[in-house]
């Protein structure tokens, strides 16, 4: 009897083990639409090939969310399209959090008309004062004379802040702006919009019925966005709780980050960043 005792201990000690082990294998990433909407998604995908055992469970509904929930303690990664800002930095002090910060890459921030829009460039001060209401017609910017309808980001994703700190001063939208929920729904608005301008990012600006435009002459593209001539760029980021990576939340960033993640990276327009380190103690690029 005692025998029997023993096996059975043993096989239920076997399984809480691959219990636990099953629930390693899981990773939940909340956050960036930008990252949410196809990027992610694809990097999934592409991982998944060499990890079949592995759930990976993805919400995209902004970075403020993603960093809301890695301080919660309900996800292990939290993508973002801006640095965490000092509310996020202050309530992580107080909860003794140390959040490790990695680098994915670069996006460039397409300003998007109507394909039958004859403007093919603004200056970065006419973006400006378009998106802040300062200029509301096109023929204040050397196109035609009718009222400019805007299309913009919803306040909770990370590029709703993020262009205005790029393009915009950090000035407020114009009232009139149409506030939308992903990149996708502003480029079939601009689409249908023979007046409307918007944003999106550089897989996006390709599309039939879309013209990306050149800022001060230089057009949105993986060699302007590489050597810092475009204006409109900015940088994804994972973060984490340095204290709680688990074994299959590194892999997926070693993943993203290895050749293989950057072919998927470049596949989709997006820009892998190169090498380079800087941070503080509670925002640490790790390469």
């Amino acid at each position: 009897m005692k025998r029997f005792d023993t096996i059975l201990l043993g096989i239920l000690g076997v399984m809480l083990f691959m219990g636990q082990e099953a629930v390693a294998q899981g990773v939940v990433i909340k956050g960036s639409n930008t990252f949410g909407e196809e990027l992610g998604p694809k990097l999934i995908r592409a991982y998944r090939q060499a990890h079949p055992g592995v759930e990976i469970e993805l919400e995209s509904k902004g970075s403020a969310t993603g960093f809301a929930a890695l301080l919660a303690g309900e996800c292990d990664i939290a993508s973002t399209s801006r640095i965490a800002i000092e509310d996020e930095l202050r309530l992580a002090r107080s909860r003794g959090i140390a959040m490790n910060h990695y680098t994915v890459g670069y996006y460039g921030v397409a300003v998007l008309v109507h394909d039958a829009n004859p403007l093919r460039s603004l200056s970065d001060t006419q973006v400006r004062d378009i998106f802040t209401g300062a200029v509301s017609t096109w023929r204040d910017v050397g196109g035609e004379d009718h009222a400019i309808h805007l299309y913009i980001r919803d306040p909770v994703s990370g590029t709703y802040l993020g262009f205005q700190e790029l393009a915009m001063e950090r000035q407020p939208y114009a009232e009139s702006a149409k506030q939308l929920g992903s990149y996708r729904e502003i480029a079939e608005a601009v689409k249908k919009d023979p007046y409307g301008i918007g944003y999106g990012g550089m897989h996006v600006a390709a599309e039939a019925g879309l013209h990306a435009l050149s800022i001060n002459g230089m057009p949105v593209s993986t060699t302007s966005v590489n050597e810092g001539l475009y204006p409109y760029a900015r940088l994804l980021r994972f973060y984490t709780n340095a204290e709680g990576e688990s074994k299959e939340a590194k892999r997926f960033i070693r993943f993203v980050r290895s050749k293989d993640g950057k072919a998927v990276l470049q596949d989709m327009g997006y820009i892998p960043r190169r090498r380079h380190l800087f941070g503080s103690p509670l925002q640490i690029d790790l390469w």
